[in-house]
């Protein structure tokens, strides 16, 4: 798999993926579990670095190393 995620994607995926898992338990019935397995989804494509939908549309928001044409 290629890292498709950049830094910053990266940090706003973990962050946002956290506050869904702890609000989590601030509610009840498929609202929480929606929230837990969202918040699950961000947590990993950040720490792995590649998302799915990104690849499926193209995206991708790894900076490329400008001398060598490669992603970091």
């Amino acid at each position: 798999m290629k890292k498709n995620v950049g830094e910053k994607d990266k940090r706003i995926r973990m962050v946002s993926g956290a506050v869904m898992i702890v609000g989590g338990f601030f509610v009840s019935g498929w609202i929480a579990a929606a929230l837990w397995i969202l918040g699950a989804v961000l947590v990993i494509t950040g720490g792995i670095g590649f998302c799915g939908l990104y690849a499926l549309f193209g995206i991708n928001t790894c900076p490329l190393d400008k001398r060598k044409g490669k992603e970091k």
